[in-house]
C-alpha cells in the first residue's frame, strides 16, 4: 500500500438540511393521514409558519426548497419572504402516499383493517393499499439530500416538508431502520436540523423538533395529547 492511499481521505461536504414541518394543516388535530391530500393551513397553521419564520430568520440560509403541497408552501413562503428569497418546489419533498387511507384518522383504519395497519407499522415494504412504501419513501428523500448536498456544499437550506419526509431523512442519518420513524414524533411549524453527506446518509442530527419559537405543545400539559 502507497504512503497516499494510506492516508485518510477527505469527507465531501456535508449541506447543512434545516427540515421544517409544515403549519398545522386541516385534519392535522384529528391526526389524519392527510399524505396526497393537499389540506391547507389553519388560521393557527398561519400564525405558526410566520413563528417558524422569524425563529429561522438569523440563519444563513442559501435556498428555500419545498413540497408543492399547498400546506408545506404555504409554509415555505412565510420562510422565504423573511429571508428574501424565492420558494423551489420539489416534488421528492411531498408526504407519503397513504393510498386508500388518505384523509383517515389511524382509529378509522384500525376499525377496518387492523393487519394491514399493522404490517404497516412493522414494516419497510409494504404501504398501505394503493399507497407507498415506507422504504420507497426513504429511498426519494435520500436522493434528494445527496442531490441537494452535491449542489449545496457547506450551505444551509430550507426543506419544507412533511412528518413522513422528515422523518425519513432523520432515520436514514442515524442508521436507523424505517420503521424508527414510528418512534418519532414531529410538532407542526417544528424544525430539525440536520448536516447530510452524500453517498450513504452520512449525517449529524443537530437539533431535532424545536418548537421553541411556538406557543406550548398540548402534549407538555398533563393528561392531553397533541394532534
Amino acid at each position: 500500500m502507497s504512503e497516499t492511499s494510506a492516508r485518510p481521505q477527505p469527507r465531501p461536504a456535508f449541506v447543512r438540511l434545516i427540515l421544517a414541518r409544515h403549519g398545522e394543516a386541516s385534519g392535522n388535530r384529528e391526526m389524519r393521514y392527510l399524505g396526497r391530500t393537499d389540506a391547507p393551513l389553519t388560521e393557527r397553521g398561519e400564525a405558526q409558519a410566520r413563528q417558524l419564520a422569524a425563529a429561522l430568520s438569523g440563519f444563513p440560509i442559501a435556498t428555500v426548497y419545498s413540497s408543492p403541497l399547498q400546506r408545506a408552501e404555504r409554509t415555505a413562503a412565510a420562510i422565504a419572504e423573511m429571508l428574501g428569497l424565492p420558494v423551489v418546489p420539489r416534488d421528492d419533498l411531498r408526504e407519503q402516499d397513504f393510498g386508500t387511507w388518505e384523509n383517515r384518522t389511524r382509529a378509522e383504519v384500525l376499525a377496518e383493517d387492523a393487519a394491514a395497519l399493522a404490517a404497516w407499522e412493522s414494516g419497510v415494504e409494504v404501504a398501505p393499499p394503493e399507497g407507498e412504501t415506507p422504504l420507497a419513501l426513504r429511498a426519494r428523500v435520500v436522493a434528494c439530500a445527496d442531490e441537494l448536498a452535491a449542489r449545496h456544499p457547506s450551505q444551509s437550506v430550507v426543506l419544507a416538508s412533511h412528518v413522513g419526509p422528515i422523518k425519513a431523512l432523520i432515520c436514514a442519518a442515524l442508521g436507523l431502520p424505517p420503521s424508527g420513524a414510528f418512534r418519532l414524533w414531529l410538532d407542526p411549524a417544528s424544525f430539525s436540523v440536520l448536516d447530510w453527506r452524500p453517498n450513504g446518509g452520512n449525517g449529524i442530527l443537530r437539533v431535532f423538533n424545536s418548537i421553541a419559537h411556538l406557543e406550548p405543545a398540548r402534549w407538555l400539559r398533563p393528561h392531553l395529547t397533541e394532534a
